[in-house]
């Protein structure tokens, strides 16, 4: 994956189970790659530039190709997996038009992503599926946001509605009604994310980015200005809606500059950050929490890093009743503290969860064994009754979608289990 902020390659090497809502995956390894500087600086031009050669395009194309093979190679080598069956490459958006408009006879939609998959394929020697925002206009989508699905299965409560908002370059959102099918779900692209921030920092600065919001934090914000830049019309548009460079790159920037006149600098990117934050508030004000009862405000993304957004974030979650928390919290799990988070919540709603071994082990730290019928590795029994776990020596044990075995040589039977419990899907709660 790369993202509109153009900084580099994204790659998660992940165990799939389920299928659908259903999903349930096991994170190995997250790995970033920087893209060198001239690289960096060639995609940044190729991005909804009013001339660029043909020859020039298709260079880039294969040049990314074989700089996202490279990358899953390296994050393949760190994870020790031997094989992979399969990689999904997102490419680099270059160009992105999610409502139609008039072309030589016809109105339409569209969007570019490049980096050549077929060179993926081949210097992988996997199956290699590309071309997901192209498909999904095709069928009638806007192509953005892309992970309301994914959303969905790992977010969704039967008790509390929860808004899940990545701050990429864009930032964007899904809206997951407390009970609510897939079909009740809300998502859309709110407004900048990272875009407008780091490129101020470029014009003002000569830096990539504010790192910790640290130039923010030594600004203040001009209300006029925020205020004039929030009456923009996309963040009146009514989504389904999505947006890009071309809505708020370096045109965006330049304006948005000559509206704060002869500011402090740190002035205009505290200004910049007050923007991404108070668009995403106006969004949920607008068009989300008028129709349902949320909770949660979950956030993700290069966005979170930057502490100054995420105070004003915090700020604006109180004033709207919300509770501000991480996609972390919930498990997108690189390191244990995640996998426990990870485990937590899908037991606490009852989600299929499965351990062997000694998995086992981190689910002594979520709290919730308690009374629960399970088994693991041996050497474990006494750590797991300790919790309150009802130990047991056999081959697999199932207890409301918790399924544990012993070693290896139980496998089979785990599997087999395993299968059948996210197959059944959301148990009742224990």
């Amino acid at each position: 994956m790369s993202g509109t902020s153009a900084d580099g390659v994204d790659v998660a090497i992940i165990s799939i189970q389920g299928r659908g809502s259903y999903l349930s995956f096991n994170l190995l390894l997250h790995d970033h790659s920087d893209y060198p500087q001239p690289v960096r600086k060639a995609v940044l031009a190729a991005m909804n530039a009013s001339q660029i050669s043909v020859a020039e395009l298709s260079r880039l194309n294969f040049l990314l190709g074989e700089l996202y093979a490279e990358a899953v190679k390296k994050a393949q080598k760190k994870s020790g997996q031997g094989r992979l069956d399969l990689v999904g490459c997102h490419g680099q958006t270059i160009y992105h038009q999610g409502t139609a408009s008039p072309y030589l006879g016809k109105n339409l939609a569209c969007t570019w992503q490049t980096g050549e998959g077929s060179v993926v394929a081949a210097r992988l020697g996997v199956p290699v599926v590309s071309d997901f925002r192209p498909a999904d206009m095709a069928a009638g989508g806007k192509g953005a946001p892309l992970v309301p699905l994914l959303d969905y299965a790992i977010f969704r409560s039967a008790h509390k509605g929860r808004i899940v908002q990545n701050i990429g370059g864009i930032a964007n959102l899904t809206a997951i009604p407390a009970g609510g099918k897939p079909e009740d779900i809300v998502a859309f692209d709110t407004g900048p994310g990272n875009m407008v921030i780091d490129r101020l920092m470029q014009m003002l600065f000569k830096k990539d980015f504010d790192r910790n919001g640290a130039v923010a934090r030594n600004g203040s914000v001009l209300q006029p200005v925020l205020e004039q830049s929030l009456n923009a019309p996309y963040f009146k548009l009514k989504p389904p809606k999505t947006a890009g460079r071309e809505e708020f790159g370096s045109e965006y920037a330049q304006a948005f500059l000559r509206r704060c006149g002869r500011a402090a600098k740190p002035d205009v990117i505290a200004t910049a950050t007050a923007l991404t934050a108070s668009s995403m508030a106006q969004a949920l004000k607008s068009f989300v929490l008028k129709k349902g009862n949320y909770r949660d405000w979950i956030v993700s993304g290069g966005g979170t890093e930057n502490a100054s957004l995420m105070e004003m974030l915090r700020k604006e979650a109180k004033s709207m009743g919300l509770l501000l928390r991480y996609s972390d919290d919930f498990g997108i799990p690189s390191q244990a503290k995640e996998a426990v988070a990870f485990a937590s919540a899908f037991l606490d709603e009852g989600k299929p969860v499965a351990a062997i071994c000694h998995g086992p082990q981190t689910l002594i730290e979520t709290g919730m064994l308690k009374g629960r019928k399970l088994t693991s590795y041996p050497s474990l029994e006494t750590d797991l009754k300790n919790a309150g776990a009802n130990w047991v020596n056999e081959e697999v044990v199932v207890d409301h979608g918790l399924v544990t075995s012993r070693r290896p040589d139980d496998l089979p039977a785990f599997n087999r289990k395993m299968i059948e419990e996210i197959a059944e899907g959301v148990h009742s709660a224990v």
